[in-house]
């Protein structure tokens, strides 16, 4: 019986040592294993801190409700782990924060509010299916009521700074009628009449005591979100050097108050190309500016890091 356990016990003793010297054997000769090996090492995803206290625009985000809590990991994790997107902000917000942030401050709108054009379009010139339009997402009708030219020659919703200052108008409204910095970035998602519908049918008279449709109920917590990054990208993940982020683009500035028949021609008289021209003025919508009303435009004309420019 104990030669018999013997033999037995040098069997399983023998097969594990051939199964151990199979395997070593396997992971020397194949890179892949190795390479798994060590992705299983090195790989993992982390859930996020959620900060202790949060505001926006001077309110407070009542973080100990465990929904708003909840919202709020939701669009951290999404931005957060959405890397190349969120990389992208950051370049792009490097050129165009520093022409928002003091139109902001010119209209007494809050800081915050840049984020609002970050998460709307990614400080691009999009068009949403509903035709918003620009780094804003400005409806036509609204544009034209903020005092925004808009015509099949001209679209100033494509104009950054023209833009800005009519969704700060748009904004110092929706706080006057609201009470709050909060639910006028609501309304700014979805309209003032729509949200005074709102919150007379719930008989609320805050953000995150509302039922709201998921695009606006995630609204101002993608805001947040980007802003919490934003304030320390380290902490997320986020390493760049200044040279990683998109500069500020160089022009001139030609003004114009008579029409303009051939925008090809204006552009090449002006050392540039038409590409540079539309690049840098994409409110300009053809290839002529009528004016008979004699109204004065200003025209940016590249003088480096574009075509036409002095590359200085």
């Amino acid at each position: 019986m104990l030669r018999r356990y013997g033999s037995y016990l040098l069997l399983l003793v023998s097969g594990a040592m051939l199964i151990h010297l199979l395997t070593f054997s396997r992971t020397a000769e194949d890179p892949s294993v190795a390479y798994e090996d060590a992705f299983r090492a090195a790989y993992g995803i982390y859930a996020l801190s959620i900060p202790g206290q949060l505001e926006f625009a001077g309110e407070e985000v009542p973080l100990y409700q465990f929904d708003v809590r909840e919202r709020f990991d939701r669009e951290l994790l999404v931005n957060t782990y959405w890397q190349s997107s969120t990389m992208l902000f950051f370049k792009r917000a490097n050129r165009w924060f520093p022409v928002i942030e003091p139109i902001l401050r010119e209209y007494g709108v809050p800081d915050d509010f840049k984020y609002l054009a970050l998460i709307e379009s990614g400080l691009m010139n999009v068009v949403s299916p509903a035709g918003a339009t620009g780094f804003w997402q400005i409806l036509e009708g609204t544009g034209r009521d903020l005092g925004l030219e808009v015509n099949s020659h001209i679209d100033e919703r494509y104009h950054v700074e023209k833009a800005t200052a009519a969704a700060c108008n748009y904004l110092l409204d929706a706080r006057k009628r609201f009470g709050s910095w909060t639910l006028a970035a609501a309304a700014y998602n979805i309209g003032n009449a729509r949200l005074r519908r709102i919150l007379d049918n719930q008989r609320a008279d805050n953000y995150y005591d509302l039922f709201l449709n998921e695009e606006t109920s995630r609204y101002l917590f993608r805001i947040l979100a980007v802003k919490t990054i934003f304030s320390d990208p380290p902490a997320s993940g986020f390493h760049f050097r200044p040279d990683d982020l998109y500069p500020g683009l160089s022009y001139r500035l030609a003004a114009v108050d008579t029409t303009i028949t051939d925008l090809v021609d204006f552009a090449i008289q002006h050392n540039t190309t038409y590409k540079a021209l539309r690049d840098l003025n994409p409110w300009l919508r053809g290839y002529e500016l009528p004016n008979r009303s004699r109204k004065i435009y200003h025209i940016k004309i590249p003088t480096k890091g574009l075509p036409g420019g002095n590359g200085a």
